[in-house]
């Protein structure tokens, strides 16, 4: 039995390997597309650059056997809104931001550190902020957030902060639901099970299916950013 586990983790680990070199060469591709098509309003710009999102979540299933179902897509806004999910793994940065274009994400500013692909989150107007700095941080995603949504922008945000293993939320910032509150936007609550495929402390990749359900938007006009923030994560934790 041992040895049977051993080779299916040989395996495993030879397609993962497989996988981030696509994953590394598709990243460089994009940057390149970004270079070409940069003169182009932002809107067009990411629509370009974020098929390439697409494209490796079919590389993911090439070589990883990991599929995705996604349910609600009926319940996205025409107009921006914030987006609040939870927070499992890298999979959702890549597929959330293809999934709600054109959107910009809340992200810790040390992954703009990482050659390549944070400079590519970095022209895909992320909103990087300094989580060692908190009342920073919520100064600047009212700011760059209220920004991004006047030009029609999704604002995708990950309300725990870091991410959390198994099925279990983490504590909610309500930076999100004030954002929404304050420019009048609806909140919409996603919730996804990424973590048993595309573990966050692993580079490993189990074959599976990701779920990802998309809830109704939530109006902000009438519930404070607390209360908001409450409504959401108790839809994420009954959603799957």
């Amino acid at each position: 039995m041992s040895s049977i586990n051993g080779m299916m983790k040989i395996w495993q680990g030879t397609r993962a390997f497989v996988f981030y070199v696509g994953l590394v060469a598709l990243i460089l591709l994009m940057l390149l597309a970004l270079c070409l098509v940069g003169f182009l309003p932002f809107r067009y710009r990411q629509l370009c650059v974020t098929s390439g999102n697409r494209v490796l979540m079919l590389w993911l299933r090439l070589t990883c056997g990991v599929k995705i179902n996604v349910r609600g897509l009926d319940n996205i806004p025409t107009s921006a809104c914030v987006v609040l999910s939870n927070h499992q793994s890298t999979w959702e940065t890549f597929f959330l931001q293809y999934l709600f274009v054109p959107a910009s994400v809340i992200l810790k500013r040390e992954l703009l550190w990482i050659p390549f692909f944070g400079w590519g989150l970095y022209f895909m107007r992320a909103i990087a902020i300094k989580r060692s700095n908190p009342a920073g941080a919520i100064r600047q995603v009212l700011k760059q957030g209220k920004q991004r949504l006047a030009k029609g922008i999704n604002v995708v945000i990950f309300p725990e902060g870091t991410r959390v293993r198994g099925a279990d939320l983490g504590a909610f910032m309500t930076s999100g639901a004030a954002l929404a509150k304050s420019t009048g936007v609806q909140l919409l609550p996603v919730r996804h099970d990424a973590g048993h495929c595309w573990p966050a402390a692993s580079w490993l990749k189990t074959p599976g299916t990701i779920n990802l359900v998309i809830g109704p938007p939530i109006d902000t006009d009438q519930d404070n950013p607390r209360e908001l923030t409450e409504q959401a994560r108790q839809w994420i934790a009954d959603a799957l």
